[in-house]
């Protein structure tokens, strides 16, 4: 069959979802269930893909689904309700309020200083799911609160879990990881620093939520920019992104609480501050404090610890992981799964742990994780089947088909359709990594027999995906359940498109630029 022909039908499970999700507004778990039936019917019938192949392709694409993508999920809902039910989130909400009851300041500080460190030492979805159901949990407008931490999530997947999305895109094209890690830095520093503004601008809806807080603004993007440029280039890919997101989550913090001695001051004899949000708040001593927030400084550390950081750790907790073959088909690879060292069971781990230093009943962590279990069955419908759509379009070479229209469609301009590939892939597959593997090479391809600067192109994929991580069904679903909007994934996605749409524009002319007239 023409390529041509086969690019636009690969396409139809994309603009299906695109549509149904943004336009029609149904519900997460019912179209992707019907797109995952979709994919497999359309890769049987128009790319010859056995049924033997198509079957074990949606098996591995559940069990990828469930261990460690849901795992991840529950566990950051299961650690937030248990929160709730023993009043810890109440003290939670008073300290923040201590460092400022600024609600802009209060999406730079959770959203994108803490969302951002959690993506660097984690991801997986805990960037999302942990900063929007506590962002909620104070106030906050549940659908914002989804939106907010979505658009957050996006520059800082790049780098994520220790920057495994770069050092999987060196494997997979040999290009020289420091000088890719280098160039995808620069390609994402803009966005490091507009986001910021961004996320301020959204908090009150209005450009003028600027006022007052410009240059904290500013300085949570620069601070974070910065130090993950000179990081990318000096030291590679691991670090870049928590190295940064500690820099700017750190920056602001200080600046807040300085901001916060000074408004109090001029507002002491003020009944009511316009631009903050009225929180009751009460003494709370260091050990209450320590204890609320146990089980995620027992994250960050155990997280940390089991990085690749400290390999003696490291290497031990990957005895403990298995390798299954569940895929039948050519170029069948085994299923990798972590049992301990995986950010689900990490979170699960730290809950636990820090449930019994708090004298909380095992009998009462038991009732609240099968209530997360149950509040759940929607959100494993949604994941488990777009899990199953990218592992059939990946192994059918529909994805393969959608990359070679966007090549011969472009030709020279190429550069700015190259982050696009990367948005798709990670639409497809929910992880920057996925779009690296999926993508990668071709990206590479396409810039040598376009006679264009490799580096920038192949960098280019994973800036790319890291836009794409707002629009995921699989992210929406994420943001959804732990906020509890699970039904109101269309909404969401309306809202995100839009960014998503303007960041790759952007990326896209920057990219064009950068492989033209900027050498490295």
């Amino acid at each position: 069959m023409n390529e041509y022909v086969l690019f636009f039908i690969a396409i139809v499970p994309i603009v299906w979802l695109i549509i149904s999700l943004g336009v029609l507004k149904y519900p997460a778990h019912k179209t992707c269930f019907f797109t995952a039936l979709l994919t497999f019917f359309i890769a049987i019938v128009f790319w010859k893909m056995p049924l033997v192949d198509a079957a074990t392709a949606s098996i591995e694409g559940i069990a990828v689904a469930i261990w460690p993508i849901l795992l991840v999920i529950v566990a950051a809902l299961f650690t937030y309700n248990l929160a709730v039910e023993t009043k810890s989130m109440d003290t939670m909400k008073n300290m923040l309020s201590s460092i400022t009851t600024d609600e802009r300041i209060q999406v730079l500080i959770l959203a994108w200083g803490f969302g951002g460190f959690l993506e660097a030492v984690a991801g997986y979805g805990t960037a999302v799911a942990i900063p929007a159901s506590i962002l909620a949990s104070i106030g906050f407008n549940p659908v914002f609160a989804a939106i907010i931490c979505l658009i957050a999530n996006t520059v800082p997947t790049a780098f994520g879990a220790i920057g495994i999305p770069v050092t999987t895109l060196s494997a997979v094209t040999g290009l020289d990881v420091m000088k890719l890690s280098y160039i995808i830095s620069i390609q994402l520093a803009p966005f490091i620093i507009i986001i910021p503004f961004a996320l301020v601008i959204l908090t009150k809806r209005s450009f003028k939520a600027i006022k007052g807080v410009f240059w904290i603004t500013l300085a949570s993007g620069v601070t974070f920019a910065i130090p993950q440029i000179f990081i990318a280039k000096h030291l590679g890919a691991e670090l870049p992104a928590l190295v940064g997101s500690l820099c700017s989550m750190t920056t602001t913090i200080l600046m807040a609480k300085s901001m916060n001695k000074k408004n109090e001051i001029k507002n002491e004899n003020s009944q009511y501050d316009f631009n903050s949000r009225e929180i009751s708040q009460s003494k709370i001593s260091y050990k209450e404090g320590v204890l609320a927030w146990l089980p995620y400084i027992l994250l960050c550390i155990l997280i940390l610890i089991a990085s690749p950081l400290f390999p003696v750790i490291n290497e031990f907790l990957a005895k403990f992981s298995s390798k299954i073959q569940i895929y039948s088909g050519e170029g069948a690879k085994p299923v990798y799964f972590m049992w301990i060292n995986t950010p689900g069971m990490m979170i699960i781990i730290s809950t636990f742990i820090a449930g019994l230093v708090q004298k909380i009943k095992i009998s009462t962590m038991l009732n609240v994780f099968i209530k997360t279990l149950k509040q759940l069955t929607k959100s494993f419908i949604t994941i488990t089947s777009i899990v199953a759509i990218s592992k059939i379009m990946s192994y059918s070479l529909m994805t393969s088909s959608i990359s070679f229209g966007l090549c011969a469609i472009t030709g020279s301009f190429y550069p700015i359709i190259a982050p696009l590939l990367g948005t798709v892939g990670t639409f497809v597959t929910g992880s920057d990594t996925s779009a690296n593997i999926l993508f990668g090479e071709l990206q590479l391809e396409a810039a040598k027999s376009l006679g264009i600067n490799p580096y920038w192109i192949v960098a280019a994929n994973t800036a790319g995906a890291t836009a794409g991580k707002m629009i995921s069904p699989q992210s929406i679903a994420i943001a959804t359940s732990a906020t509890g909007l699970i039904g109101k994934e269309g909404e969401i996605f309306s809202s995100t498109v839009k960014f998503c749409l303007g960041y790759v524009l952007i990326l896209g002319l920057l990219v064009y630029l950068g492989s033209n007239f900027i050498v490295v």
